[in-house]
């Protein structure tokens, strides 16, 4: 039986032996077991649940590394007059959103598409790879965030 490589560390090399195409939803893991585009296999077991960005590189404890790249999937490109407004209530609704100067893009949810819709936008089906803005409170993915022992008010 051979042993498959294992990723416990993400650096940002520039440089990489493979690469990994993952989706948005297929980034954010503790222990998975991924396929390179090159055709061989590697497990990334993390301490904890953790998002990988495009670019990130993970390091192999049999001194390979592996580039992330965002894989394309099907979002909803948003455009209207009024993007900062569009973008708010997106965000209102804690949905992970690309922002860009001319349009927004999100996870293809048609229930945030009916809304903003109804806010006067328009809405066009893309595949392209998706990496969303991070959250306020941490790098990567904040469902929640934590604050440690300072207080403050939102």
């Amino acid at each position: 039986m051979t042993t498959l490589p294992i990723a416990q560390a993400v650096t940002t090399a520039i440089t990489s032996d493979a690469v990994c195409k993952l989706t948005y939803e297929d980034r954010f893991f503790r222990r998975k077991k991924l396929t390179v585009t090159e055709g061989w296999s590697f497990v990334a077991d993390f301490d904890q649940t953790r998002s990988l960005n495009h670019g990130d590189v993970l390091e192999l404890s049999d001194g390979r590394s592996v580039a992330v790249e965002a894989a394309p999937e099907e979002l909803l490109q948003v455009t209207g007059e009024n993007l900062p407004r569009l973008a708010w209530h997106i965000g209102n609704r804690h949905t992970p959103c690309q922002i860009e100067a001319n349009r927004l893009l999100i996870q293809n949810d048609p229930v945030i598409g009916h809304m903003l819709e109804h806010l006067g936008a328009s809405l066009d089906v893309v595949v392209e790879p998706f990496t969303p803005e991070g959250g306020a409170y941490g790098h990567g993915r904040t469902h929640s965030h934590e604050h440690g022992h300072t207080a403050h008010a939102h």
